[in-house]
């Protein structure tokens, strides 16, 4: 007996990038769901994201989406309704026309009555304004996705989370380990966490700040348990990535050091216990280059562990 077939009709939705591109598109997919109650909402995402598309509850089905470069396969299934959240064409554009869905929200020129493309916007508010477009309520600050299954694996840490995509973002070994040193000295449990091919680098900082082996849990929990490491996060310390949208998403108080990209784009929510860091007036802003952008070199230690104390002090 094979799986019974859904009888309802579906929402496709293109978001094929990264963590924190996904985490940002959520109050945009959570407007979908209460939008379209009657109808599948299946996400055209990166594979390797599903554990975290799992918690958010607009999402009914992952689609796997290998870039712009190859076309949706649906098996076959009709596409009541695209939309898209991944940018506007012609690439992405491209690949919803190639399902010949009923009615494409987009932004102009894909979809002909869809809203002008504004540089410069929040990202969140972006998407958001797209499916206002079509008459949807929704809330750029609707963030919260679910927590994981799965335990933490060192719940109530401070995490500092040293990983970076690209080098733009890689605030200093050194400056990490000198916060690491005055949380601990403050009464914090540390923990650094990266992704498992930065290990090395959480190591170095680990070292630096003389903590033990078992704080660095780089390369140690997957993509569920880093959610689930965030989710119970006494605090949470990281460049302009993932580890900040989940700090967002979970309420948890987090510090973030932009870099390339600028807050007014890519920053957390302004009701929740975050605070930025950032020297726009240095910001040279190239995203995929290796040295880190002067803009993040500005901040240094004392001023993420004075943005520490006003978060903890309310």
């Amino acid at each position: 007996m094979g799986m019974p077939v859904d009888p309802r009709p579906i929402l496709l939705a293109l978001r094929a990038l990264k963590l924190g591109d996904l985490l940002v598109a959520v109050p945009a997919l959570q407007a979908l769901r209460r939008g379209f109650p009657d109808h599948r909402i299946v996400l055209a995402t990166t594979e390797w994201l599903r554990p975290l598309v799992d918690l958010v509850d607009a999402v009914d089905e992952l689609l796997p989406a290998a870039g712009l470069d190859h076309l949706l396969d649906l098996g076959g299934r009709e596409v009541d309704v695209a939309v898209n959240l991944h940018g506007r064409g012609p690439e992405s554009g491209r690949l919803l026309t190639a399902v010949s869905p009923r009615r494409l929200i987009a932004h102009a020129p894909d979809a002909p009555d869809g809203p002008v493309w504004v540089d410069g916007m929040l990202e969140r508010e972006r998407w958001v304004r797209l499916v206002r477009a079509w008459g949807l309520d929704a809330d750029a600050d609707d963030v919260t996705i679910a927590r994981p299954a799965v335990p933490s694996a060192a719940p109530g840490v401070s995490v500092l989370h040293v990983g970076a995509f690209y080098g733009a973002r890689r605030w200093p070994v050194d400056r990490f380990a000198e916060v690491a040193v005055g949380l601990e000295r403050r009464g914090h449990d540390v923990v650094i966490s990266a992704g498992g091919e930065e290990r090395e680098r959480a190591e170095a900082v680990a070292r630096a700040a003389d903590l033990p082996e078992d704080a660095v849990l780089a390369g140690r929990v997957d993509l569920a348990g880093f959610a689930a490491l965030i989710a119970d996060a006494r605090l949470v310390i990281s460049a302009d990535t993932g580890a900040a949208h989940l700090a967002s998403a979970y309420r948890r108080p987090s510090v973030v050091i932009f870099g390339p990209a600028p807050p007014e784009e890519w920053g957390p929510p302004k009701n929740g216990p975050h605070v930025v860091l950032t020297d726009a007036s240095r910001r040279v802003g190239e995203v995929f280059v290796e040295d880190p952008d002067p803009a993040l070199l500005a901040v240094q230690a004392d001023d993420v562990l004075d943005a520490v104390e006003r978060l903890l002090a309310h």
